[in-house]
C-alpha cells in the first residue's frame, strides 16, 4: 500500500469482514428475489424449477452473476458495498490504488472459492501476516478499515 493508504487504513480483520457479509446478504436477497421473480414470470405455466433441474441450477447461476456484478460495480465506484459502508470497510487494489475491473472480478470469483471451501479462504486471513485472504491474494486487492 502506498503511504497516504498506510495513514489511513490498516488491514481488516476477519471480524469485520464477516460482519460486511451478512450485511451484504439483504440487497442480495432482494436481487436474488428480483430475478427469480422474472424468471418465473417468463417461465411456461409460471411454476417453480424443479430440484436440481436445469433450470434450477441456471436460475443460480444466474443469481451468482448478478451478485458478482453488484458486487464489482459497488466495489468499482466507491470500494464499497453497502454490507462495507458500517464498518468503513474498502476494496483498493493492494498498492494502495482503486483496483480496476479485472481484479475485482477475480476477486469476486475466488471469493465465491474461499466459501465453498468451507470458508478456508477467508480464515487464511487468520494466519497471514497482513490478514489477506484467498480473494486478496488473487487479485493483488486488499480489503482495509479507514480511520474514521
Amino acid at each position: 500500500m502506498n503511504s497516504e493508504t498506510t495513514n489511513i487504513a490498516r488491514p481488516a480483520h476477519l471480524g469485520w469482514r464477516l460482519l460486511a457479509l451478512v450485511y451484504d446478504a439483504m440487497p442480495n436477497i432482494a436481487l436474488w428475489i428480483a430475478v427469480s421473480a422474472i424468471a418465473l414470470a417468463i417461465k411456461p405455466g409460471h411454476a417453480p424449477f424443479a430440484p436440481w433441474s436445469l433450470g434450477q441450477v441456471s436460475l443460480w447461476g444466474v443469481c451468482w452473476l448478478v451478485t458478482g456484478a453488484y458486487a464489482v460495480h459497488s466495489w468499482r465506484r466507491s470500494g464499497q458495498t453497502l454490507g462495507m459502508r458500517p464498518w468503513r470497510l474498502k476494496v483498493i487494489a493492494a498498492d494502495g490504488r482503486p483496483a480496476g475491473p479485472r481484479a475485482l472480478a477475480l476477486r469476486y470469483a475466488v471469493s465465491t472459492l474461499s466459501l465453498a471451501a468451507l470458508g478456508l479462504g477467508f480464515l487464511w486471513s487468520l494466519f497471514e501476516r497482513e490478514r489477506r485472504t484467498w480473494h486478496d491474494l488473487a487479485s493483488a486487492t486488499v480489503m482495509v478499515r479507514t480511520e474514521r
